[in-house]
């Protein structure tokens, strides 16, 4: 589990907007694959589902304490190309929301 911390609070919302708009390109530019992921608002945060390809969530990013984002990656997937591309773009694209100056620290946890 990646935990970001954020200086302002994190509206999930706004978050989930964030994801479907700009993650769908990004993984057909990448991937080079036109698959359509599923951007579902959860208690305290979004998840990333698939469900014709996956049975489980791909990615659920949970916002904890207003300022703590939580992106957990199944563990049923971790080898899992798609889940791998996923993973390198949500990290990239968490320096854009909340932002790179709004971000206190990144942490990895297992």
């Amino acid at each position: 589990m990646k935990i970001i911390h954020t200086k302002s609070p994190v509206n999930t919302t706004d978050l989930k907007s964030f994801l479907e708009t700009q993650l769908p390109p990004l993984f057909k530019k990448q991937r080079q694959a036109d698959i359509d992921f599923i951007y579902t608002l959860i208690e305290n945060g979004v998840e990333i589902t698939q469900p014709e390809m996956y049975e489980d969530f791909l990615f659920r990013i949970t916002v904890e304490s207003n300022q703590e984002i939580h992106v957990t990656k199944s563990e049923h997937y971790t080898d899992d190309v798609n889940a791998l591309t996923l993973e390198d773009i949500l990290n990239n694209l968490f320096m854009e929301y909340p932002g790179r100056d709004n971000i206190d620290g990144i942490e990895e946890e297992s």
